[in-house]
């Protein structure tokens, strides 16, 4: 018996992992994220399979319903959205249920990070411009660790990706500007790649405003630097002629 975590992926039900919909399909019990997991994602759990919204429920109660699923040697598809290595809330699960000696596998998804740079059709990391991303919240009643605040992190002007700090824009705006400047594009995606999916452009200085226009207070990403909008960005040595790699001799390399 097994709990395999799974990644969902952001929305689109078709960007679960071939993996991830073959386990939903074949495991006789299927605990998800109600709230967020596409209702077409389970769609594809087997007729006779327990079907579980784990939305209202309590660590304990997720844990007691793995342990009975393990009593009846019944593996378990425990279902999130994205992918669960960030923001998944499944370490603690997973803590659990190892403790507990219930084997468990994760199986990954698409982050809605990456979802939000496809839908917009951008790539985050651009040559001589910005090589890191840092995925991140704003401070709520989470507390960050130490070296992890906003300002802190600002200082590299990477280009960042904000999860579930829709309803704290302005700490993110007011933390950012001193140190990427008021015209530093950004963009917010609710929901993307859903059917309601809504995209939002605008700069430090004037975004707080736009997605108040476009009511968006939940489910979305926050995208942030110099990244979305350069054009005048360097070209990646990877298919330059002149650029020798282990699959390919260029003509830096003498003959």
């Amino acid at each position: 018996m097994k709990v395999y975590i799974i990644g969902a992926g952001p929305g689109d039900p078709e960007l679960i992992t071939v993996r991830g919909a073959r386990l939903i399909e074949r495991c006789p019990v299927v605990v998800y994220t109600g709230s967020l997991v596409p209702r077409e994602v389970v769609a594809r759990a087997r007729p006779d399979a327990k079907l579980l919204d784990s939305s209202g429920m309590t660590l304990d109660e997720i844990v007691e319903v793995c342990l009975e699923a393990r009593a009846h040697e019944h593996d378990v598809a425990r279902v999130h959205t994205g992918d669960p290595s960030i923001f998944g809330s499944t370490a603690e699960q997973l803590r659990r249920l190892e403790e507990l000696g219930v084997a468990c596998e994760v199986v990954p998804g698409v982050s809605s990070f990456t979802a939000a740079a496809a839908v917009i059709g951008k790539e985050l990391t651009l040559p001589e411009l910005s090589q890191t991303v840092i995925v991140t919240r704003a401070e709520g009643r989470t507390l960050m660790p130490e070296g992890e605040k906003l300002e802190d992190l600002a200082r590299h002007r990477a280009t960042m990706a904000f999860f579930l700090s829709i309803t704290l824009l302005r700490d993110v705006t007011a933390a950012l500007t001193p140190h990427y400047g008021g015209d530093c594009p950004v963009v917010v995606v609710h929901k993307a790649t859903c059917p309601d999916q809504a995209i939002v452009w605008g700069t430090l200085a004037d975004i707080e405003g736009r997605v108040r226009e476009a009511r968006i207070a939940s489910q979305a990403m926050i995208l942030v630097g110099r990244v979305l909008t350069s054009r005048d960005f360097a070209n990646s040595r990877l298919y330059d002629p002149s650029f020798t790699h282990r699959f390919r001799r260029g003509s830096d390399r003498a003959l």
